[in-house]
């Protein structure tokens, strides 16, 4: 049996790294969630966008209401991730253990952004501008191209192959 003090102290980068999983693990659960709640409300159509106007009200105001709640999740979360990002460029890492936070980042928006996708695809097909949204869109992509930028040169990040 090791004692605490015998084991190795953890750098901030791996404690960063750890603590960044664990966050990244949740914030997946979580979106999943929205997403099988929304997915349920989703009335059942043959046809996406679907007409508004064919479905019954009540099942109509609970899509609404899932709609909402994913929509209020994707403004959060981008908001977070804004924060994330800002955070990350700021410390004092390596380069390249910046690019593995910032690959575990892309990672998880790469997941959340089929399940955000939805307010897009999984809607009726008329509905009232949402500049909100809109921005919270083209700021989510935003952030994701900056950390793809910021990856530029993974090689060195894999181990090298062949000898």
């Amino acid at each position: 049996m090791s004692s605490p003090a015998s084991e190795p102290q953890l750098s901030a980068f791996d404690k960063a790294r750890n603590g960044l999983w664990l966050s990244l693990q949740k914030h997946l659960e979580t979106v999943y969630a929205a997403e099988k709640s929304f997915r349920v409300a989703v009335p059942r159509t043959d046809e996406l966008p679907f007409s508004a106007a064919q479905i019954e009200p009540q099942l109509l105001f609970e899509y609404q209401q899932q709609r909402a709640l994913l929509r209020d999740l994707y403004l959060d979360e981008t908001t977070q991730l804004d924060s994330l990002v800002k955070a990350v460029r700021q410390k004092s890492y390596q380069e390249d253990e910046k690019k593995l936070l910032w690959l575990m980042i892309l990672g998880y928006m790469d997941l959340a952004h089929t399940v955000f996708a939805l307010l897009d695809t999984h809607r009726p097909s008329r509905q009232e501008p949402d500049e909100e949204l809109t921005d919270t869109t083209a700021r989510f992509e935003r952030i994701r191209n900056f950390i793809r930028l910021n990856i530029r040169g993974i090689a060195g990040l894999l181990p090298k192959l062949g000898g």
